[in-house]
């Protein structure tokens, strides 16, 4: 069982940045893919970005590719999304998720507000 917890939300000016932080304990981090997820108000969960277990490789989605990086720190068990150029319509909570095969956890989200 793999437990996550989000942080680094909050609120931030148009143009800003801010950057997200999720703790992985219970379980062997460096095995699991790690991916951002936003989930914004009436709309569906989306995936942002993934990481492979060894950091080797990264994906994105189009709606985030160019501002946003993801990386991790398999020594302190987190993976980051850096998250630059912030506009209104990335407010949303922001979840992180450790995938193993079939295998999914879920932290509880951090709120980002982009708003002047």
């Amino acid at each position: 069982q793999v437990q996550l917890v989000e942080s680094g939300g909050g609120l931030v000016q148009p143009g800003g940045s801010l950057r997200l932080s999720c703790a992985a304990s219970g379980g062997t981090f460096n095995r699991y893919r790690m991916s951002w997820y936003r989930q914004a108000p009436g709309k569906e969960r989306e995936l942002l970005a993934t990481i492979t277990n060894t950091g080797d490789s990264t994906h994105y989605a189009d709606s985030v590719r160019g501002r946003f990086t993801i990386s991790r720190d398999n020594a302190k068990n987190t993976v980051y999304l850096q998250m630059n150029s912030l506009q209104a319509e990335d407010t949303a909570v922001y979840y992180c998720n450790a995938n193993l095969v079939q295998l999914n956890y879920w932290g509880q989200g951090t709120r980002v507000t982009v708003s002047s």
